[in-house]
């Protein structure tokens, strides 16, 4: 886990993609830093190098196999829990699978100010979650391994949930 001070009173924890921690969470992390926030950006895949584009269907099992949802949400759950008496607010940033650990966290007892989630596509597994946060989902208007629209249908329907669909 890597942790970036601003001495803010905001703090980001940035959850990445089954890729892990590549150039591109780098880069979003700097983003926020320079916009402000303290930043967390945890190793979820705990591996000192990232997997690489080409190698979706590896990353995916890997990240199935040797860490899964529920762990990945336990430690972020467990790391909510720790830093936020120090900040007056803290929000979750989350790509891909990194999306989905943050719908999990909206439902916490240990809130957080908000999330956002890009491409969470499997948000689609826990609809039973009503996030108790401003929640804020980006999806692709297409996607092969599920119907887009018909998954942005029931969770337009929940309450602190605003989606947007990229053509």
């Amino acid at each position: 886990m890597k942790t970036i001070l601003s001495n803010s009173d905001s703090l980001l924890i940035v959850l990445h993609e089954i890729y892990g921690i590549n150039q591109h969470i780098n880069r979003v992390c700097e983003y926020y830093k320079m916009a402000g926030f303290d930043i967390i950006r945890p190793n979820l895949l705990n591996l000192n190098q990232p997997f690489n584009y080409i190698m979706e269907e590896e990353a995916y099992s890997y990240f199935m196999q040797n860490v899964g949802f529920e762990l990945a949400y336990k430690q972020v759950e467990n790391i909510i829990e720790n830093v936020r008496p120090k900040y007056k607010k803290v929000f979750i940033l989350g790509f891909s699978i990194g999306a989905t650990i943050a719908w999990l966290c909206s439902d916490s007892n240990i809130k957080c100010d908000g999330i956002v989630g890009y491409y969470g596509s499997r948000i689609r597994d826990y609809l039973y979650i009503t996030p108790k946060c401003k929640t804020l989902l980006i999806f692709p208007s297409k996607e092969k391994s599920f119907n887009v629209n018909d998954l942005v249908r029931k969770l337009d329907q929940k309450t602190n949930v605003s989606i947007y669909m990229i053509l």
